[in-house]
């Protein structure tokens, strides 16, 4: 979720207190959800934010709980996973050394990631106050997806990531920062396109994510405040609606990949983004 998560204002300070509880909720639920499903959370807030005018900003901290509730949420799904790469550190073995490899393939996929992430961090805030971009980007998304669903392999499929897997799938994630540009979506078909198969490419991309989201994390540290106290409630409840639905969006995007029905994403995409473009065209 990028710097436009947004909550509505109320008159009444009680009124605001209580619905910005149930917001706070929804906020949580549609991270959790599009920040794992293929449809760009990014670009579901900005057209939001043009949509829904009265909506406003709801500031760093939020943002920042959301993300490490959606961390939180790969960390769990994925905990035998991250057991089985934190024990081949100090094991020995050929399960082990193909387990050191993957650690080192993230490594990999992480550098051009960052790198992306640092240089074009200025840029790339300017383009979330362009609807245009964000739809020209969705039906980018659908188009990655259907081509990725669609391709019909010369050989088996790769049973693991080499490097330049890792370094192609890196750039990918760096440049999903851009609004509309699905993470997960393009990072999964990505992997697809270059022959992984795709349970594979789906563990990649999100073991991938980890380290992403613990680096955007660490970088906005320094513009973190005290947290108001009477929105504890709300940023905890929040979260908890983040990891929930996260995890339930985990479950149901893998068997949608194991089910080869990425299509369905690929269309809603093509759909949001042909409609965002025309009502960016009609201003």
């Amino acid at each position: 979720m990028h710097p436009g998560i947004i909550l509505v204002t109320f008159p009444s300070i009680r009124e605001r207190l209580i619905l910005s509880l149930i917001n706070a909720i929804l906020l949580g639920v549609v991270q959790g959800l599009t920040e794992f499903l293929p449809v760009s959370s990014s670009g579901h807030l900005v057209i939001a934010e043009h949509l829904l005018p009265g909506w406003q900003e709801t500031g760093i901290i939020f943002e920042i709980i959301l993300h490490l509730a959606t961390l939180l949420a790969v960390v769990i799904f994925f905990r035998r996973d991250l057991a089985v790469l934190l024990r081949s550190l100090y094991t020995s073995g050929a399960e082990a050394a193909e387990q050191r490899k993957v650690i080192l393939m993230l490594l990999l996929g992480t550098i051009p990631t960052g790198i992306i992430g640092i240089i074009g961090k200025k840029f790339f805030v300017t383009l979330f106050s362009r609807l245009d971009i964000v739809g020209a980007m969705l039906l980018i998304t659908g188009m990655l997806l259907w081509l990725a669903e669609s391709r019909i392999p010369a050989r088996p499929a790769k049973k693991s990531t080499t490097a330049g897997d890792a370094i192609i799938i890196g750039i990918t994630q760096g440049l999903a920062i851009l609004p509309g540009i699905s993470r997960s979506g393009s990072t999964i078909a990505a992997g697809m396109l270059l022959g992984i198969e795709p349970r594979v490419a789906a563990r990649f991309s999100f073991l991938l994510s980890i380290p992403a989201i613990c680096g955007a994390t660490i970088l906005n540290l320094k513009e973190i405040n005290a947290i108001p106290a009477e929105q504890i409630t709300g940023y905890l409840c929040g979260a908890l609606a983040a990891l929930v639905t996260g995890l339930m969006a985990l479950k149901f995007l893998l068997m949608i990949i194991e089910e080869r029905r990425l299509k369905i994403f690929a269309v809603y995409c093509l759909i949001v983004g042909s409609s965002t473009l025309l009502l960016a065209l009609a201003g």
